[in-house]
């Protein structure tokens, strides 16, 4: 997957992703550079994890991991590895067919409006497993914009003002549940394989990309 930015009204390559393969769940590099897309490389900024179900991803930065000893390794990255966002979709255990549901929990910011780290050690202080007991100090809980029902399509729809086009399960706004009308993400299809996406404070352009790479992949639990 590659992300073009507009700027000036010309497109501009910001960031690509690529599926890892043998590994025992989803696992995305992300980078900077669309012809080295390797977790050693320069341009590596980040990756998408998800858990065996994929129904929960973890975003990265391109630190080194505690839990790897990649610090004692000489790892090349110079700063502990931060958790920059995690996506929660919804399981669906009776069938039921509708819309996805998605939490995205992100790390807070300061006052100087820097994000605060999210360097876990072990399990307990992921965020997804903060969220999971409502240990939530410095964090941020988002959630897609729950679509309409609409007769003449016979599909949920929401309105994107015109930047989405065509119906997919894939499309989603996120919004905060005290201000739902400031969209801080939306995300949909305008062609077969091509889909446009948009982004605001507080998210920067790695999460965003890695929270729309989790909407590609399959998720057992939940279609």
């Amino acid at each position: 997957m590659t992300f073009l930015g507009n700027l000036f009204a010309c497109q501009v390559f910001l960031l690509a992703g690529r599926k890892r393969k043998k590994s025992a769940t989803s696992n995305y590099l992300i980078s900077t550079d669309p012809t080295d897309l390797s977790r050693g490389g320069e341009s590596f900024v980040g990756k998408l994890r998800s858990n065996l179900l994929g129904t929960h991803f973890t975003v990265y930065d391109h630190g080194y991991s505690h839990r790897r000893g990649e610090a004692k390794e000489g790892w090349k990255r110079n700063a502990p590895r931060q958790e920059l966002s995690a996506v929660a979709y919804e399981t669906n255990v009776l069938g039921f067919k509708g819309p996805r549901k998605m939490t995205v929990v992100l790390p807070g910011m300061t006052q100087e409006h820097k994000r605060v780290e999210i360097c876990p050690r072990d399990d307990s202080e992921s965020l997804l497993e903060r969220w999971r007991c409502k240990t939530m100090d410095d964090l941020i809980e988002l959630h897609n914009k729950t679509p309409m029902w609409n007769d003449d399509t016979q599909s949920y729809v929401l309105n994107f003002h015109g930047r989405v086009t065509q119906a997919s399960v894939k499309n989603f706004q996120i919004v905060h549940d005290s201000d739902p009308e400031y969209i801080v993400m939306q995300f949909g299809r305008v062609a077969e394989d091509v889909f446009t996406m948009d982004y605001r404070y507080p998210l920067c352009a790695v999460q965003a990309f890695a929270i729309a790479l989790s909407s590609f992949d399959s998720k057992l639990a939940c279609e």
